[in-house]
């Protein structure tokens, strides 16, 4: 599925991802290990359980990283020419083993290039949401998108 162009952002519009994904202790593991995240948080059940959360916490990190690639397919899939930045990341719940993810994507924001011919800026919302409807990280971020005039002379 390829992603969307320039063009294809309407401001206001909100995308419901279809991929959703059950978070394992294997994500969290193999993500904090090649990371080097060492946080006891992450790693350790038996320093974990002295926290208030009384077990370990999924990496803040892994989610806002499976957040986005849930995202690709339905917006930035082979019409990105990058990310240009991200603002406001936010954490407002934890994340746990067995915790189910869903994301969507709210577009902010469009404007065409001024430097770059052919392509243009989307500012979009993400917000990652678990099986109670919680938000569990959310994040603003603005992609530099090829418009079809670009992929047309490609």
């Amino acid at each position: 599925m390829p992603g969307r162009y320039f063009e294809d952002f309407t401001v206001g519009e909100v995308i419901q991802h279809e991929i959703t994904r059950t978070i394992t202790e294997m994500d969290n593991i193999l993500f904090s290990s090649i990371t080097i995240n060492v946080q006891p948080l992450h790693i350790d059940y038996h320093a974990a359980a002295k926290s208030i959360h009384g077990k370990p916490l999924v990496n803040g990190m892994f989610t806002l990283s499976l957040m986005m690639g849930i995202t690709v397919p339905e917006t930035t899939l082979g019409t990105t020419e990058g990310n240009l930045g991200f603002s406001e990341i936010l954490f407002p719940a934890p994340v746990f083993y067995g915790d189910t993810i869903r994301v969507e994507t709210e577009i902010l924001g469009t404007r065409a290039s001024k430097s770059r011919p052919g392509l243009g800026i989307v500012d979009f919302e993400h917000r990652a949401i678990n099986q109670d409807g919680r938000t569990v990280v959310s994040c603003k971020r603005a992609g530099l998108m090829r418009g079809r005039s670009h992929a047309d002379a490609a």
